[in-house]
């Protein structure tokens, strides 16, 4: 894509307001639309613009599939061990009332931390499936 200067030159300014939007609803999508899931499409349709134009090994060279993966494990661990912990203290898996002194307040941690999870794990997930992919598809 080096002959693309145009594409390259609209990818560099488009992909920081991807990422800032993908940011955006994720830490605001407990006020209005979107969360964790939505958040974590944007943020990796982001990163795989960023492979399109400019090569799967700069991309790979930003974000390496190890890091992927632990990332992945990573979200998972946090939604349900969000969950566990309401276990643990004597209420029911995502019981958020229990993650705090004030029950408002639990609700409020509670979300954040599962809407975390989610996002990690479905941007890093898209992000390794398309790796992956594109990689084999390298090798032919």
């Amino acid at each position: 894509m080096t002959d693309y200067l145009i594409l390259r030159v609209t990818a560099k300014f488009l992909i920081p307001i991807i990422l800032l939007m993908g940011l955006y609803v994720q830490f605001h999508g407990e006020l209005g639309p979107g969360g964790g899931f939505q958040a974590g499409v944007i943020f990796s349709a982001g990163l795989i613009l960023y492979a399109l134009v400019f090569g799967l090994d700069r991309l790979s060279d930003a974000v390496p599939i190890v890091a992927l993966k632990v990332l992945s494990s990573v979200g998972v661990l946090l939604f349900a061990g969000t969950g566990m912990i309401s276990v643990i203290v004597g209420g029911e898996f995502l019981d958020y009332n229990l993650l705090a002194e004030d029950p408002v307040a639990g609700q409020h941690l509670g979300i954040f931390l599962v809407e975390l999870g989610v996002g990690i794990t479905v941007a890093s997930t898209m992000l390794l499936i398309f790796t992956l992919f594109a990689a084999q598809n390298d090798h032919v």
